[in-house]
C-alpha cells in the first residue's frame, strides 16, 4: 500500500469544522469498500486548502471517490512519510497547527533528503516552543510538508532556520 497527497480547496464543500468531520467520514467508508483509507485531513483556518493523506494500492480509487463526493482535486503525489510511524499517525494524538511547504531543487535526491533532515533534526531543540511531528515527502522528489505545533507563524519559521531548510509557504491549520 502506498500514501497519497491529495491537495483541494474544500471552500465550497465545507464551511464548518463539523461538516468537514461528516464530509471525511462519508469518504473514508466510500474509500474503505475500495481497500484505501484517509490517514489524515489537514485544512487551513478557512478551508481554501486541504491536505489529504491517503493510503491506498492506486491513486486513481483516491482521486475518484473523492471527485464522485465533490471534492475538488488540485494535486495528487505520491508520498512517503519521515519522522513518525504510520500507525502513530493514524491514532490522530497529535497536535499541529501549521503546515509547511517546501519545493525541494531537482538536484536533491530522496537519499541526500534524508540524510540531511537526520543531520539537521537535532536543531529543532534550539526551538523548543515548536514541536515538529512529521513530513510527507513526495517520491518524485518535487515538495515536501512539514507539520508543527508551535505558538505561532514566527516560532515556525524560528525552528526553519534552526534545521537550516527553507519556506515556500506557511499555513495555519484549523485544527482538530
Amino acid at each position: 500500500m502506498a500514501l497519497y497527497l491529495v491537495e483541494s480547496s474544500l471552500k465550497e464543500v465545507v464551511s464548518t469544522k463539523e461538516e468537514l468531520n461528516q464530509k471525511v467520514s462519508a469518504l473514508q467508508a466510500k474509500l474503505n469498500e475500495k481497500n484505501a483509507a484517509i490517514v489524515e485531513v489537514q485544512v487551513s483556518k478557512e478551508f481554501s486548502r486541504s491536505f489529504f493523506i491517503i493510503e491506498g494500492e492506486d491513486q486513481t480509487v483516491a482521486t475518484e471517490t473523492l471527485k464522485a463526493d465533490g471534492v475538488p482535486v488540485e494535486l495528487v503525489k505520491e508520498v512517503r512519510l519521515v519522522g513518525k510511524e504510520l500507525e502513530d499517525v493514524k491514532k490522530n494524538n497529535d497536535v499541529v497547527n501549521y503546515l509547511v511547504e517546501w519545493n525541494i531543487p531537482a538536484e536533491i535526491t530522496m537519499d541526500q533528503y534524508l540524510a540531511r533532515k537526520k543531520k539537521n533534526s537535532v536543531h529543532y531543540q534550539e526551538v523548543p516552543e515548536v514541536a515538529f511531528s512529521r513530513t510527507y515527502v513526495c517520491e518524485d522528489m518535487t515538495k515536501c510538508l512539514c507539520f508543527y505545533d508551535a505558538p505561532d507563524e514566527a516560532a515556525v519559521k524560528r525552528a526553519r532556520e534552526a534545521v537550516q531548510t527553507p519556506i515556500d509557504s506557511i499555513t495555519e491549520l484549523a485544527g482538530k
